[in-house]
């Protein structure tokens, strides 16, 4: 909102430890409190997200958060303080002690004494932050800002010298006036905390009294703090005594710029698909194994997390968690949002320029698989020391990865974030570039989702099957390993399966859409039954979530496959670039057709019906047994 958006979604991409870790339940439960306690609060939906568990990250987990806002083209706002004798406000809550070298321990790596850190963080009040959105949208719709910037890593010193630096102009502040909520705090300490829901507003001049009267009925401190000059120079007093005179250019612009040495990731071998083993029970048991599979830690359920979040408020939120994206539509329009976040940590750590360009893709396909027309991107790019030449080499793969996707997909980078040094007594967690998308739209009325919803329907799979178990879930669960190379993308396929799927999605040919990731065809499938709700049955409710009843799934007859892979690479490959698309009988051919005269492999995959998922020569597997097993190994971790 800081530049005149008013949030409209936020999500939000989790890294926890091993299950196992005396830590991990612990952190799950406060970090999903604090985010269904913050977002609740501020009355923005929290409509999507993702959740990993890797020892990875036992030492040092990662929480991402991602905010989505509309703003007019005609009314953004900028943070350059351009203009000489321009009075410099302070506006929202009063500064305290929290979040003093917050910036700092962000950058700095962790050891066995690290919970000393706690006072770095900040404290946030979600409904002082409601307040202030209001307050500055309101502010905003006059004409009295010259520039506006939320004070937020290093607080006051950052925003002050920022805005000073892009204005090209000096900046003079006194301390004795900023609002402060704690006693005989320093200029050092008013300086460099982080307490949180502060922002710094040039206005025009004599405008002070008109934006004073905007906050105060809002019910937030306002205060004159300062005004720019023409020294180019940053002045700080407090108490009568010139604390600090630094060249604006120099606090703003001079760090150094690192040519650090790196390495590049030794590339990992392929895994053929018969090196990996069969199912524990047995060639004819994938079936048994999918239950299982769908167990655990890795692709049960996240309801009990989204469930504790608001995303139904301010009543645009068209699709839940759960599915590919979020869709959210833009009020008093036909036009919606899409909005996904992914990283395969797994695969950056074997290889980070595939598995950064796989995660570029999953979002792609995310947003296709709603009907979205993919737009741009948002990164965060979360890695270990950049001092050590492997990591850099990490580093330097992931971005150059990032554009060569980007740029042949034309699906560019518009915003984003570093954090470097996540480690814990010299371990690094697996680098993790986590990717927002954003897309749009142009009518509501012609979106998709993953829910099957008519009995009859067939299931088409288009893209490439090759089997790739090679850092595939499948491996992980069942050898305990993760080992060769990542499944490889293909940015031309997916640029035209991509096309083919939002042209299908709008034409409506297709009923359900789902694009096949983490675990392959057969979580794909079982994903899209689960969700499946037949036409004229009642939504998901309540009982049914606790229940596990099964009156609003549709099962899938499976076909069998006939080709020469080995058939647990084909059910549970990660085979990039495809999707399982539910079409009546009388499409179903021709949305295959249309896949195949784009070069692309199509097949029919099976057919919606039932309450088990069946697969010649196995015992049908009940949607309640599957259903029980999905959603069961969330809560009972969290209940201990």
């Amino acid at each position: 909102f800081t530049m005149g958006a008013r949030p409209i979604a936020n999500l939000n991409a989790l890294r926890f430890g091993a299950p196992e870790h005396p830590k991990t339940r612990h952190l799950v439960a406060g970090v999903v409190r604090g985010i269904g306690g913050y977002g609740n609060c501020v009355g923005v939906p929290t409509v999507g997200g993702e959740t990993n568990f890797d020892p990875g990250y036992n030492g040092n987990i990662l929480v991402n958060a991602m905010c989505v806002g509309l703003a007019r083209t005609d009314k953004i706002f900028l943070s350059a303080a351009k203009g000489v004798g321009l009075p410099v406000i302070y506006v929202g809550s009063k500064t305290g002690r929290d979040g003093i070298h917050g910036a700092t321990m962000a950058s700095a790596e962790f050891d066995d004494k690290s919970a000393e850190k706690r006072p770095t963080v900040q404290v946030g009040d979600p409904f002082t932050e409601k307040l202030l959105i209001e307050a500055c949208l309101e502010l905003m719709a006059t004409d009295m800002i010259i520039a506006i910037q939320d004070m937020g890593a290093a607080g006051l010193t950052s925003s002050t010298s920022e805005m000073a630096d892009k204005g090209g102009v000096g900046i003079e502040i006194d301390l004795d006036h900023v609002p402060q909520r704690e006693a005989g705090m320093t200029a050092y300490e008013m300086m460099l905390s982080e307490s949180q829901e502060r922002m710094l507003v040039i206005l025009k001049p004599g405008r002070e009294p008109e934006a004073e009267t905007i906050f105060k009925k809002w019910g937030l401190d306002f205060a004159v703090i300062g005004r720019t000059t023409d020294t180019g120079r940053m002045i700080v007093k407090h108490k009568g005594v010139i604390e600090a005179d630094l060249p604006v250019d120099k606090l703003a612009n001079s760090a150094p710029q690192y040519e650090r040495p790196w390495v590049p990731t030794p590339k990992p071998k392929m895994i053929l698909p018969e090196w990996v083993p069969v199912p524990k029970a047995g060639a004819n048991g994938m079936l048994a194994t999918l239950r299982r599979m769908m167990g655990t830690e890795h692709l049960c359920s996240r309801r009990w997390i989204w469930e504790q979040y608001d995303h139904t408020v301010m009543g645009d939120t068209l699709q839940r968690p759960g599915g590919d994206a979020a869709v959210v539509r833009i009020h008093g329009t036909k036009k919606a949002l899409a909005i996904a976040c992914d990283v395969t940590p797994r695969y950056v750590l074997a290889d980070p320029v595939m598995g950064t360009k796989q995660a570029i893709v999953e979002t792609w396909r995310n947003l296709t698989a709603v009907g979205a027309d993919p737009l741009a991107i948002t990164d965060n790019m979360n890695f270990g020391n950049p001092e050590r030449p492997e990591i850099m080499g990490q580093f330097v793969g992931a971005c150059e990865a990032m554009k060569e996707a980007c740029v042949f997909l034309k699906y560019p980078i518009v915003s984003g974030n570093c954090s470097l040094y996540n480690e814990t007594n010299g371990k690094g967690i697996p680098p993790t570039p986590a990717i927002g998308g954003v897309g749009l739209i142009p009518d509501y009325a012609q979106t998709a989702d993953i829910k099957l919803k008519r009995e009859g329907d067939l299931l088409v799979l288009i893209g490439r099957e090759q089997g790739h178990l090679g850092q595939s879930l499948y491996q992980l669960i069942e050898t305990g390993k993760s080992e060769g190379a990542p499944p490889p993308v293909d940015l031309s396929d997916e640029l035209k399966a991509g096309n083919l799927v939002r042209s299908l999605i709008r034409e409506g040919k297709v009923t359900a859409v789902h694009d096949v990731s983490d675990g392959g065809l057969l979580v794909a499938i079982a994903e899209m039954a689960l969700a499946g709700r037949a036409e004229g049955a009642q939504k998901p409710d309540a009982k049914w979530a606790s229940e596990g009843t099964q009156k609003s799934a549709i099962g899938v007859e499976v076909y069998p496959y006939e080709g020469k892979l080995p058939a647990h690479a084909i059910w549970f490959g990660e085979d990039q670039g495809r999707y399982v698309l539910a079409a009546h009988p009388s499409t179903a051919e021709e949305v295959a057709d249309r896949a195949r005269l784009l070069g692309l492999p199509a097949r029919i995959v099976g057919r919606a019906g039932g309450n088990a998922l069946s697969l010649k020569g196995e015992a049908p597997l009940p949607l309640a047994d599957l259903k029980a097993a999905h959603e069961a190994w969330l809560p009972t971790f969290m209940g201990g």
